[in-house]
């Protein structure tokens, strides 16, 4: 490995900790609550809906629809402009200097641990592609939505199919569903992990022992212990 391969390796083991990994996933699922909670806390139509006597005396509301129910200036505004589109710019700028800096390193003739140099680089590219295709499905799975409420907001009298909401809010939820399929497609140590799990908590079996069973470790550490003192009675 080069020079500047090994700094940048060095570099991110010491950023990249895992309780720095784990803060990063608490902050987005902090933020993910705090935006998908924003209707509920005043940001929605409700008031609107009493005012045009779309309610019952209950303020139970008689025809709930997306459109309906929730503000477009919240969605588009807030959520789209806010809160969707600039991280997905910034990681879209951020995957293409992925792949310029891959190719660039391919191209180079550099050795990387007595190695082929495009092995390891090819491994690489091949992970950048599998994560840049989660990428992908998340701009399909989300912008049909949000370009349907810019739609609503930004022009009202625009007359839409009905159901091509209900087609762009499936998407949504099916984002969250393909994700996991990809990872164990694309990606061999993701894959390895879901079988196991699989085997594990679903079939209610682990033939190789592949998972670590409660109390395994400290038992596993007893039996090495033992077969030491066994060995040194032996001598």
């Amino acid at each position: 490995m080069d020079i500047h391969n090994a700094c940048m390796t060095i570099i991110y083991k010491r950023v990249v900790t895992p309780r720095r990994a784990g803060t990063a996933v608490l902050l987005c699922w902090l933020v993910s609550i705090l935006v998908g909670l924003t209707p509920m806390f005043g940001w929605n139509n409700l008031q609107r809906l009493r005012d045009n006597g779309s309610l019952v005396t209950d303020d139970l509301v008689v025809i709930c629809q997306f459109e309906t129910v929730i503000s477009m200036d919240y969605m588009v505004y807030f959520n789209f402009f806010g809160w969707l589109l600039p991280p997905l710019l910034l990681m879209l700028v951020i995957y293409v200097e992925i792949f310029y800096m891959i190719h660039k390193q391919l191209n180079k003739k550099v050795t990387v641990s007595h190695a082929d140099p495009s092995q390891y680089f090819g491994k690489e590219l091949k992970l950048a592609k599998s994560l840049a295709l989660v990428l992908l499905l998340f701009a399909v799975s989300w912008l049909p939505l949000h370009i349907l409420n810019c739609i609503t907001l930004f022009c009202p009298e625009c007359d839409k199919p009905g159901f091509l909401i209900y087609i762009a809010i499936l998407l949504t939820h099916g984002n969250s569903a393909v994700n996991p399929i990809v990872y164990a497609f694309r990606i061999k140590k993701f894959r390895t992990a879901f079988s196991k799990i699989w085997k594990q908590y679903v079939l209610c079996r682990d033939s190789v022992g592949q998972l670590p069973q409660r109390g395994s470790q400290r038992r596993q550490s007893t039996e090495r212990r033992l077969r030491h003192m066994d060995d040194d009675d032996d001598v």
